[in-house]
């Protein structure tokens, strides 16, 4: 019987360190999050409950407002480019052209390397690449014949730097998660489009991406949770004001430059809300289609 008992007992003992992290590191802080949205906090001393007043501040804050635009325009910018970009090089990657092991190997490392470089540090670097006066981007621009443009003190041209930065960064993840799909595709599929006579275009436009369709939704809803939660970039390559300022940094400076942690709760519970809603809408989406 206690070994019937024991027997019962144990997958339940396998889960349990999974609900005891969960609940100390995501339900309390998630919980303690929503109260102090709720109050006026300064980091230290009892919170002053307020009701929905940080709430009714974020609707008229044109900070808010601006950072959340930011971060709409490097969430879209960034699902185009870098999955676009990914899908390339690992195609590249898994080409003919890259028959011989040893090449494909040294540019798949090649490839990946950004991802693993500091994020602080690469900022830094292009920092000095696109600074106006001294910076390689607008030496070599001006060798042919453009005047030097201000990429980082210009509100029309501060976010491209950001841009490029999140590009460089994300899309070597991205191209190993779709090198693995297009691994698993069976060359059969390409064998038989080549004896009916398809093309290399119709190949991929009709065999390549259905089969990647599952991994491209993965990457799509990782790399929203991402793009939303973007921090490094934009404030280490900052433009005039908020105009790079995503909502994450300022829902950062809100708590730990002017103390406000209500209020920067505040804008925590609004972004989470923000990408439950996308996710929502993409997985709505991908039901629709039947692939869900």
């Amino acid at each position: 019987m206690l070994k019937a008992i024991k027997k019962y007992k144990a997958p339940y003992l396998f889960i349990l360190p999974f609900f005891l992290l969960f609940l100390v590191f995501q339900l309390i802080p998630t919980v303690w999050t929503l109260y102090i949205s709720l109050t006026n906090w300064k980091g230290i001393g009892t919170p002053d409950f307020c009701g929905m007043d940080n709430y009714k501040k974020i609707a008229v804050d044109n900070m808010f407002w601006e950072s959340l635009g930011n971060t709409v325009i490097y969430w879209i910018s960034g699902l185009i480019l870098i999955l676009c970009c990914a899908l390339l090089i690992a195609c590249l990657l898994n080409s003919r052209f890259l028959a011989n092991n040893t090449a494909r190997a040294f540019f798949k490392t090649a490839t990946f390397l950004p991802n693993v470089c500091a994020a602080i540090a690469m900022g830094l670097i292009f920092r000095m690449l696109f600074d106006e006066n001294v910076g390689l981007i607008n030496e070599i621009i001006a060798l042919v014949g453009i005047s030097k443009i201000p990429w980082l003190t210009s509100t029309t041209f501060s976010k491209i730097p950001v841009i490029i930065l999140n590009v460089w960064r994300y899309t070597p993840w991205f191209t190993m998660i779709l090198l693995s799909g297009l691994l698993n595709i069976s060359k059969d599929y390409y064998e038989a489009a080549t004896v009916d006579g398809a093309n290399s275009i119709q190949q991929f436009w009709f065999i390549t991406l259905p089969s990647l369709k599952n991994i491209l939704f993965f990457c799509s809803v990782t790399l929203t949770v991402d793009m939303w939660k973007l921090f490094n970039e934009s404030y280490i390559l900052p433009g005039p004001g908020t105009s790079n300022s995503s909502l994450f940094q300022y829902m950062y400076e809100s708590g730990f430059n002017v103390f406000n942690m209500g209020y920067a709760s505040a804008i925590g519970v609004v972004l989470i809300l923000i990408l439950i809603v996308i996710s929502l809408i993409q997985f709505v989406a991908r039901r629709r289609q039947g692939e869900l």
